[in-house]
Protein backbone atom coordinates (compact mmCIF):
# COMPACT_ATOMS: atom_id res chain seq x y z
CA UNK A 1 0.00 0.00 0.00
CA UNK A 2 1.63 3.14 -1.06
CA UNK A 3 1.60 6.03 1.68
CA UNK A 4 0.83 9.36 1.13
CA UNK A 5 0.70 13.31 2.53
CA UNK A 6 -2.88 14.68 2.52
CA UNK A 7 -3.22 18.28 2.25
CA UNK A 8 -6.44 20.14 2.96
CA UNK A 9 -7.02 23.39 2.19
CA UNK A 10 -4.15 23.14 -0.85
CA UNK A 11 -4.29 26.46 -2.25
CA UNK A 12 -1.39 29.04 -3.41
CA UNK A 13 1.35 30.44 -1.20
CA UNK A 14 1.83 27.81 2.34
CA UNK A 15 -0.12 25.16 0.48
CA UNK A 16 1.80 25.02 -2.68
CA UNK A 17 5.06 25.73 -0.08
CA UNK A 18 3.68 22.08 2.11
CA UNK A 19 2.80 20.26 -1.20
CA UNK A 20 6.46 20.98 -3.19
CA UNK A 21 8.51 20.19 0.50
CA UNK A 22 6.91 17.02 1.32
CA UNK A 23 7.27 15.78 -2.09
CA UNK A 24 10.61 16.48 -2.17
CA UNK A 25 10.67 13.69 1.17
CA UNK A 26 9.68 11.01 -1.13
CA UNK A 27 5.79 10.63 -0.34
CA UNK A 28 3.15 11.00 -2.68
CA UNK A 29 0.99 14.27 -2.08
CA UNK A 30 -2.83 14.28 -2.06
CA UNK A 31 -4.44 17.94 -2.60
CA UNK A 32 -8.01 18.39 -1.33
CA UNK A 33 -9.91 21.93 -1.98
CA UNK A 34 -12.59 23.62 -2.78
CA UNK A 35 -11.28 25.03 -6.31
CA UNK A 36 -9.17 22.43 -8.07
CA UNK A 37 -8.84 24.37 -10.97
CA UNK A 38 -5.95 26.79 -9.22
CA UNK A 39 -4.04 22.96 -9.07
CA UNK A 40 -3.37 22.06 -12.49
CA UNK A 41 0.27 23.26 -12.47
CA UNK A 42 1.45 21.93 -9.23
CA UNK A 43 -0.35 18.89 -9.69
CA UNK A 44 1.84 18.20 -12.63
CA UNK A 45 5.10 19.59 -11.48
CA UNK A 46 4.80 17.41 -8.36
CA UNK A 47 2.37 14.28 -10.18
CA UNK A 48 -0.43 15.06 -7.11
CA UNK A 49 -3.60 13.46 -7.15
CA UNK A 50 -6.28 16.37 -6.75
CA UNK A 51 -9.26 15.86 -4.99
CA UNK A 52 -12.50 18.30 -4.45
CA UNK A 53 -13.22 18.94 -1.57
CA UNK A 54 -14.75 21.43 0.75
CA UNK A 55 -13.93 21.47 4.20
CA UNK A 56 -16.67 22.27 5.97
CA UNK A 57 -19.10 19.48 4.52
CA UNK A 58 -19.34 16.63 6.21
CA UNK A 59 -20.09 14.22 3.59
CA UNK A 60 -17.37 16.14 1.18
CA UNK A 61 -14.69 15.08 3.89
CA UNK A 62 -16.15 11.62 4.17
CA UNK A 63 -16.01 11.06 -0.04
CA UNK A 64 -12.26 12.32 0.47
CA UNK A 65 -11.11 9.13 2.59
CA UNK A 66 -13.22 7.13 0.80
CA UNK A 67 -11.32 8.09 -2.03
CA UNK A 68 -7.63 7.62 -0.87
CA UNK A 69 -9.11 4.33 0.36
CA UNK A 70 -9.61 3.15 -3.08
CA UNK A 71 -6.73 4.04 -4.21
CA UNK A 72 -4.99 1.44 -1.93
CA UNK A 73 -3.21 5.25 0.02
CA UNK A 74 -2.14 4.85 4.11
CA UNK A 75 -1.68 8.26 4.88
CA UNK A 76 1.53 9.12 6.82
CA UNK A 77 0.33 12.45 7.42
CA UNK A 78 -2.25 15.01 7.31
CA UNK A 79 -2.00 18.57 7.13
CA UNK A 80 -5.02 20.44 7.66
CA UNK A 81 -4.39 23.81 6.25
CA UNK A 82 -7.86 25.12 4.93
CA UNK A 83 -9.13 28.25 6.99
CA UNK A 84 -11.44 31.27 6.93
CA UNK A 85 -11.05 34.62 7.77
CA UNK A 86 -13.96 37.08 8.39
CA UNK A 87 -13.06 40.74 10.21
CA UNK A 88 -15.49 43.43 11.55
CA UNK A 89 -17.39 44.69 14.49
CA UNK A 90 -19.54 42.58 16.61
CA UNK A 91 -22.57 44.53 15.83
CA UNK A 92 -22.27 44.52 12.37
CA UNK A 93 -21.01 40.81 12.13
CA UNK A 94 -23.60 38.49 10.10
CA UNK A 95 -24.01 34.97 12.10
CA UNK A 96 -23.99 33.36 8.65
CA UNK A 97 -20.05 34.96 8.10
CA UNK A 98 -19.51 33.43 11.87
CA UNK A 99 -20.89 29.99 10.86
CA UNK A 100 -18.73 29.97 8.07
CA UNK A 101 -15.88 31.12 9.21
CA UNK A 102 -15.96 28.29 12.46
CA UNK A 103 -17.49 25.10 9.92
CA UNK A 104 -13.95 25.86 8.32
CA UNK A 105 -11.24 26.70 10.65
CA UNK A 106 -12.60 24.22 13.45
CA UNK A 107 -15.57 21.93 12.47
CA UNK A 108 -13.63 20.74 9.09
CA UNK A 109 -10.48 20.49 11.41
CA UNK A 110 -12.28 17.34 13.73
CA UNK A 111 -13.88 16.03 10.47
CA UNK A 112 -10.93 15.42 8.90
CA UNK A 113 -9.14 14.21 12.30
CA UNK A 114 -11.95 12.18 13.04
CA UNK A 115 -11.80 9.64 9.66
CA UNK A 116 -8.11 10.57 9.64
CA UNK A 117 -7.87 9.07 13.04
CA UNK A 118 -9.54 5.61 12.02
CA UNK A 119 -7.34 5.39 9.55
CA UNK A 120 -3.98 6.05 10.85
CA UNK A 121 -5.51 3.55 13.80
CA UNK A 122 -5.78 0.72 11.19
CA UNK A 123 -2.06 1.26 10.20
CA UNK A 124 -0.25 1.96 13.29
CA UNK A 125 0.24 5.56 13.52
CA UNK A 126 0.95 8.56 11.68
CA UNK A 127 0.89 12.21 12.27
CA UNK A 128 -1.69 14.92 11.58
CA UNK A 129 -0.57 18.78 11.72
CA UNK A 130 -2.72 21.75 11.93
CA UNK A 131 -2.64 25.45 10.93
CA UNK A 132 -3.07 27.77 13.19
CA UNK A 133 -2.78 31.25 14.27
CA UNK A 134 -2.19 34.07 16.47
CA UNK A 135 -5.93 34.59 17.07
CA UNK A 136 -5.98 31.25 18.60
CA UNK A 137 -4.01 32.50 21.15
CA UNK A 138 -5.38 35.87 21.68
CA UNK A 139 -8.33 38.04 20.67
CA UNK A 140 -8.24 40.98 18.70
CA UNK A 141 -10.12 43.75 18.39
CA UNK A 142 -12.98 43.10 15.31
CA UNK A 143 -11.96 39.76 14.91
CA UNK A 144 -14.29 37.58 16.72
CA UNK A 145 -15.31 35.24 13.75
CA UNK A 146 -11.76 34.28 13.55
CA UNK A 147 -10.72 34.04 16.89
CA UNK A 148 -13.50 31.54 17.48
CA UNK A 149 -12.70 29.25 15.19
CA UNK A 150 -9.23 29.70 15.76
CA UNK A 151 -9.36 29.25 19.51
CA UNK A 152 -11.33 26.14 19.08
CA UNK A 153 -8.96 24.54 16.66
CA UNK A 154 -6.71 24.86 19.17
CA UNK A 155 -8.81 23.09 21.78
CA UNK A 156 -8.91 20.02 19.35
CA UNK A 157 -5.33 20.18 18.65
CA UNK A 158 -4.79 19.93 22.28
CA UNK A 159 -7.12 17.27 22.89
CA UNK A 160 -5.95 15.28 20.11
CA UNK A 161 -3.13 14.98 21.19
CA UNK A 162 -3.56 14.05 24.63
CA UNK A 163 -6.09 11.25 23.24
CA UNK A 164 -3.95 10.08 20.02
CA UNK A 165 -0.32 10.17 21.58
CA UNK A 166 -0.68 6.70 22.94
CA UNK A 167 -2.30 4.86 19.99
CA UNK A 168 1.42 6.71 17.90
CA UNK A 169 -0.39 9.17 16.33
CA UNK A 170 1.39 12.40 16.30
CA UNK A 171 -0.86 15.59 16.43
CA UNK A 172 0.36 19.25 16.32
CA UNK A 173 -0.98 22.65 15.81
CA UNK A 174 1.27 25.85 14.27
CA UNK A 175 0.51 28.93 15.81
CA UNK A 176 1.31 31.07 12.45
CA UNK A 177 2.20 34.70 14.27
CA UNK A 178 2.22 36.68 11.07
CA UNK A 179 1.81 37.46 7.62
CA UNK A 180 2.65 35.22 5.19
CA UNK A 181 4.53 36.38 1.94
CA UNK A 182 2.12 36.18 -0.70
CA UNK A 183 3.84 38.68 -3.29
CA UNK A 184 0.70 38.32 -5.74
CA UNK A 185 -1.69 39.56 -2.87
CA UNK A 186 0.16 42.84 -2.83
CA UNK A 187 0.67 45.32 0.20
CA UNK A 188 1.07 44.15 3.05
CA UNK A 189 2.45 40.97 1.98
CA UNK A 190 4.58 42.21 -0.26
CA UNK A 191 7.40 43.20 1.93
CA UNK A 192 9.34 40.05 2.72
CA UNK A 193 11.70 40.92 5.29
CA UNK A 194 8.24 41.74 7.84
CA UNK A 195 6.14 38.42 6.38
CA UNK A 196 7.03 34.78 7.40
CA UNK A 197 8.27 32.58 4.27
CA UNK A 198 5.42 29.70 3.24
CA UNK A 199 8.72 27.73 2.54
CA UNK A 200 10.47 28.09 5.53
CA UNK A 201 7.50 27.72 7.41
CA UNK A 202 6.90 24.58 5.01
CA UNK A 203 10.31 23.35 6.41
CA UNK A 204 8.94 23.48 9.94
CA UNK A 205 6.16 21.14 9.82
CA UNK A 206 8.50 18.50 8.04
CA UNK A 207 10.59 18.82 10.57
CA UNK A 208 7.58 18.27 13.35
CA UNK A 209 6.33 15.25 11.27
CA UNK A 210 9.87 13.80 10.87
CA UNK A 211 10.33 14.02 15.16
CA UNK A 212 11.01 10.83 17.05
CA UNK A 213 8.03 9.79 19.36
CA UNK A 214 9.78 10.04 22.16
CA UNK A 215 10.12 13.66 21.83
CA UNK A 216 7.21 14.88 20.43
CA UNK A 217 6.06 18.63 19.86
CA UNK A 218 2.08 19.05 19.68
CA UNK A 219 2.43 22.85 19.07
CA UNK A 220 5.09 25.47 17.83
CA UNK A 221 4.88 29.02 17.05
CA UNK A 222 6.69 30.71 14.19
CA UNK A 223 6.97 34.56 13.54
CA UNK A 224 9.02 36.57 11.01
CA UNK A 225 12.10 38.36 13.26
CA UNK A 226 10.44 41.52 13.28
CA UNK A 227 6.95 40.68 14.72
CA UNK A 228 6.00 41.75 18.11
CA UNK A 229 4.80 39.12 20.64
Amino acid sequence: MRQATLIIGAGSGLGTALAKRFSRSGNQIILATRNTSNLDELAREIGALVIRCDASNEQDIASLFETIDNAEISLSEMIYNAGAYTNGAVTDLDPGQIRQSIDVNALGAFLAARQCARRMKKFGGGTMLFTGASAGIKGYANSSAFAMGKFALRGLCQSLARELAPQNIHVAHFVIDGLIYQPDRGEPYDEARKCLDPQAIAESYLQIAAQDRSAWTWEIELRPWLENF
